[in-house]
């Protein structure tokens, strides 16, 4: 079952479906959700593009639907996502009165999924609305509005009142929207403006027009949308979780919503296979640190996550709401090696080999189609015999964590990059005037910018702090928008001592973080400098290029790799043949390498899947194979 949600426009009828929706509610299952979705059904992808076979399965009944917070789970909440109503009109333009068309939430304008498929400019503003029931079951309590991530620079009314606004494109955000809502349906309306490349906001590789490494860009709602109810006395807002494998426990503090948290303690318990391993109870907001004998590590190879429950007492010990959590006990360090420092997982040297993982998708560009394929690349890639994945200039979602943290994958987080990029007087290319050359000093950048890009940058580690597979930050790379180097990553470091930073990947290099990592997409790879002081590792390598017909973005754009080979031996022996050098320089100090890339992207041929996922180039198990040898111990 699912609430139906009714226009505004039923007229004499609304008042008597509605009553039926709102009793249409149903707990669902470990998903732990209350799903709502638009009774409108006249929705079409965009044709004429490259599809995947889950957007081709899509439905509006059905998108998304599963729950997007896994490191802090509540039972009841609602999906917002589904049919909305959808107008594109300049960025001057008050609010409209009447939305001409559909958008299929959370699948951005310019996707073939959202059955939109339009250009935004950073002249247009984009608006939504939308209308919702709250359950009755949720009287009495405070209603969340989450918006996981929207691209870029938000507002929100609810029942015609503003509610707040928020810039960013790759953090959740939410508002306390109890005091705006009303009896029966309520109005949602969300206006959205984008500049895309022509500020110097966190962007990664979208570009207006799309060409060579950069892509389509992607603006306005990209993630899904939600409510949730809360206690009205007091609530959890998040969870910050510590582990320490050299002593055996684990720091967990719960943080409120409210300030007047002082009356307020919460039980914590900790199981270990459903079994009860830990327990304590702390006042909110300040840590408890509990012991766990003989942990479980998590790895690669034994991805093992701890349970957490936790209950929030009221003055009197009276539970006021549960949640759930999860915790892995790993450790990511500099250990010493032969011939300097290399990368330890759990006190132990471990080889992080991975793809490059830009996470795009030819139906929904920054969205995936579903949770499923999602986790599909995930799959195909552990598969592969890889134990690591670069995340390039993008911030999934948390659900995708939630997976490697599942599988087993050690993640190299990037922050997406910010710069400016600006026609040449001709117009007719384009000149990006924030890039630092391989040799030249850091950006001068100016403070707003910087004060937007270092909020961004803390936003990406508070709210994925807790996923294990995070082992690395990459807070810059190949010169993009780069400035204060050594400053960001000294502070990312003081920040999260659990993490090691890669203060920049690739081309500009400085001498700070716990990472020298240089990119060569040469044929006969370059030979990194080993380091005595941080761990070396190769930041990007490969590209090598298989255009498969049938399988391409556009035919008729050119199709490329650093290298580009037509059938699938000639890219396999030139991919053995880098390869081997990589096994070479594991054995004289080198920690670590990352293939490009995971699939293929818009123009780029060079992934080990097609942009579509429908061909893997590669036999899997020669892969898995392959790379075993960089597991090995040296000798």
């Amino acid at each position: 079952m699912r609430i139906v949600l009714i226009s505004k426009n039923d007229g004499k009828r609304k008042k008597e479906r509605m009553k039926k929706a709102e009793w249409m509610v149903c707990l669902m299952g470990m998903g732990l959700g209350v799903y709502a979705q638009a009774a409108e059904t006249n929705w079409q992808p965009k044709s004429g593009g490259l599809m995947t076979r889950w957007g081709k399965a899509l439905t509006p009944d059905s998108v998304w639907p599963e729950y997007p917070r896994p490191q802090l789970v509540r039972s009841e909440w609602l999906n917002l996502n589904g049919l909305w109503d959808f107008a594109l009109l300049p960025r001057t333009a008050p609010m409209p009165k009447d939305f001409s068309q559909k958008i299929l939430v959370p699948f951005c304008a310019e996707s073939a999924l959202s059955g939109v498929g339009q250009t935004v400019t950073p002249k247009d503003r984009i608006w939504y609305r939308r209308t919702f029931t709250v359950p009755p079951s949720w009287a009495g309590r405070r209603i969340i509005l989450h918006f996981e991530a929207v691209d870029w620079d938000t507002a929100v009314w609810v029942n015609g009142a503003y509610v707040g606004s928020h810039r960013g494109a790759y953090d959740r955000f939410s508002f306390d929207i109890t005091e705006y809502l009303k009896e029966g349906m309520q109005e949602l309306v969300v206006s959205v403006w984008d500049p895309t490349n022509f500020e110097s906001q966190a962007r990664g590789k979208q570009q207006m027009p799309q060409e060579g490494i950069w892509y389509t860009p992607v603006s306005g709602i990209w993630q899904t949308v939600w409510l949730e109810p809360i206690p009205k006395a007091a609530a959890l807002r998040e969870i910050k979780i510590t582990t320490d494998i050299d002593k055996n426990q684990v720091t967990l503090i719960p943080i409120a919503w409210e300030p007047d948290y002082r009356k307020y303690t919460v039980k914590i318990s900790v199981f270990e296979d459903q079994k009860p391993a830990a327990e304590g109870q702390t006042a909110v907001n300040k840590a408890l640190t509990l012991r766990i004998d003989n942990p479980k590590l998590w790895s690669p190879d034994n991805p093992f996550l701890y349970d957490v429950k936790l209950e929030l007492l009221g003055p009197s010990g009276e539970v006021l709401e549960r949640l759930s959590s999860y915790f892995g006990m790993r450790k990511i360090s500099l250990g010493q090696g032969k011939f300097g420092k290399e990368l330890f997982l759990n006190n132990q040297p471990l080889f992080h080999y991975g793809t490059l993982d830009q996470g795009w998708w030819p139906d929904g560009l920054h969205t995936p189609p579903s949770d499923e394929a999602m986790k599909y690349d995930l799959e195909v890639t552990k598969q592969m015999g890889f134990n690591m994945i670069r995340k390039h200039i993008k911030v999934e979602p948390q659900r995708w964590y939630y997976w490697c943290d599942k599988l087993g994958i050690l993640v190299w987080q990037d922050m997406p990059s910010g710069m400016v990029v600006l026609p040449d007087p001709d117009g007719r290319r384009q000149h990006h005037i924030q890039h630092v050359p391989a040799d030249g000093p850091d950006l001068n950048q100016r403070s707003d910018h910087a004060v937007q890009f270092e909020w961004e940058l803390r936003r990406m580690v508070d709210q994925h702090f807790n996923a294990p597979c995070i082992v690395i930050w990459v807070p810059f790379n190949e010169g993009w928008g780069q400035y204060d180097t050594c400053r960001i990553s000294a502070w990312l470091k003081a920040y999260d001592p659990t993490r090691l930073v890669n203060a920049v990947s690739g081309w500009a290099l400085r001498p700070c973080g716990d990472v020298y990592d240089i990119h060569t997409y040469q044929k006969d790879l370059t030979r990194p400098e080993i380091q005595k002081d941080r761990a070396t590792v190769i930041g990007e390598f490969g590209g090598i290029g298989y255009p498969i017909e049938g399988h391409l973005w556009n035919p008729k754009m050119r199709n490329w790799g650093y290298q580009t080979y037509h059938s699938e031996q000639e890219l396999l022996d030139n991919y053995i043949y880098k390869f081997n050098q990589i096994a070479e320089m594991k054995k004289q100090g080198v920690s670590g390498a990352v293939y490009t890339q995971t699939t293929d992207v818009e123009g780029e041929v060079n992934g080990l899947m097609t942009y579509d996922r429908e061909v893997i180039k590669m036999p899997v198990e020669k892969l898995r194979e392959l790379h075993q040898v960089l597991y090995k111990e040296s000798p």
